[in-house]
């Protein structure tokens, strides 16, 4: 017999705490975090213990020390008088550098690899293949040694250079190039430079909506192209052409000592640079060429018939048409591989290059702090990832379809 209540509704069945689901995910999430605080708690409390066992000193303090030693690269004022907090800045701008190029010249290539891998012609379709198939499995460390060791170091040596237009130069050294020299009003063309990608980003902007509602199209890249060269030519002009380059001095005679590129005239990209940049960007681009492979082929062949019955040709079908929509499968993997990138620059510290690693090991040895040299590394990589991540993420929302 059922009892019923004065309303006669059944009344509701008590579940005991031990049968609840909600209650016994609350109890298994405190314990997880428990667990977590007193595995935090017990590391850092034997981090410390052992510290002060060994008798060495925690903080960050040590930064502010003289570093006591140079580097072969350095985009900031650097001498062996300079802090460690210095020599870490350094190291984080040239692995910044590294990432950056080589993110854009492995998008360009692997973008071009890509594209090839798709052609109509057996040759270039076969070349595009084979570069896809050698460059990604042959690890990245090996290439950096193959360029550094086997091409890098057959060239001429100091007191010799091969030449391109007599104005860049490439021996043992390095590549040797002009440098630009400002003078007061240099800033001018650089604001005249700005202002014209700002101006050609928002031409492209209008450019979409006036085809949205018009139908017609505005020549945006050759205008963009017009602008960013343009305007700092007028700007350069204008004050007088304060921008002038130095070029590097070669001596061919005299003493042997003497033989070779005067230091302090020019610029120059020192091999370590070059190998560690032409390996990152090679490597990546196989795997980037890939991505662009399968993100063209999952868009359906209809947008390409369709393109073709409105008389589209072949180019204008793949700009307007394919990679657009291709874009929203690409996104995704390529921001891996610009992650990876990042994160592959560290291997510069096995042809020494004086990247974030190799300059805060040298921190790490004269000092012995390792924790703190190590949670820097750490905090660095970790933001540039996140700040790719955001940025990526961002990027892939602007790709996104719209639902009208």
């Amino acid at each position: 017999m059922t009892i019923r209540d004065n309303d006669g509704a059944e009344p509701e069945a008590r579940v005991s705490l031990v049968n609840d689901p909600r209650a016994r995910g609350i109890f298994f999430q405190v314990l997880l975090l428990a667990m977590i605080v007193f595995a935090g708690w017990t590391i850092v409390n034997n981090t410390i213990s052992n510290l002060q066992r060994q008798n060495i000193a925690s903080g960050f303090g040590f930064l502010d020390r003289n570093a006591g030693f140079g580097t072969s690269q350095s985009l900031i004022a650097y001498t062996e008088a300079s802090t460690y907090g210095d020599a870490i800045v350094v190291g984080f701008l040239n692995t910044l550098l590294v990432a950056v190029i080589g993110i854009i010249l492995a998008t360009l290539l692997g973008f071009v690899i890509g594209v090839a891998r798709l052609s109509k012609n057996w040759v270039i379709g076969k070349l595009a293949y084979w570069y896809v198939e050698i460059l990604r499995n042959v690890p990245l460390l090996l290439q950096i040694f193959f360029w550094y060791f086997a091409v890098l170091r057959a060239v001429p040596d100091k007191r010799s250079k091969w030449s391109l237009f007599d104005t860049f130069h490439l021996n043992v050294a390095g590549l040797w190039m002009p440098e630009p020299i400002y003078a007061p009003g240099a800033g001018i063309v650089g604001f005249a430079l700005i202002g014209a990608i700002v101006a050609s980003l928002g031409i492209g902007r209008w450019s979409r909506k006036r085809q949205e509602a018009t139908g017609q199209q505005f020549p945006v890249f050759l205008t963009a192209i017009g602008l960013i060269i343009g305007l700092p030519v007028i700007a350069f002009l204008a004050t007088g052409m304060p921008i002038t380059l130095e070029h590097p001095v070669f001596v061919e005679t005299g003493p042997l000592l003497r033989q070779g590129f005067t230091l302090g005239t020019g610029m120059t990209l020192i091999p370590e640079f070059l190998a560690l940049t032409l390996a990152l960007t090679i490597y990546t681009s196989a795997f980037i060429a890939e991505i662009v492979r399968a993100g063209i082929q999952a868009v359906s062949h209809g947008q390409t018939e369709a393109a073709s019955a409105l008389g589209l040709r072949a180019s204008p079908t793949l700009r307007l048409v394919i990679v657009p929509q291709a874009m929203r499968v690409i996104i995704p993997p390529l921001t891996s591989q610009y992650l990876n990138l990042t994160k592959n620059s560290s291997l510069a510290v096995a042809v020494g290059f004086p990247d974030l690693v190799s300059m805060g090991g040298t921190v790490l040895n004269q000092t012995g702090q390792a924790i703190e040299v190590i949670a820097i590394w750490m905090l660095v990589y970790l933001s540039l990832s996140l700040i790719t991540s955001a940025f990526m993420n961002w990027y892939n929302q602007k790709m996104a379809l719209v639902e009208r």
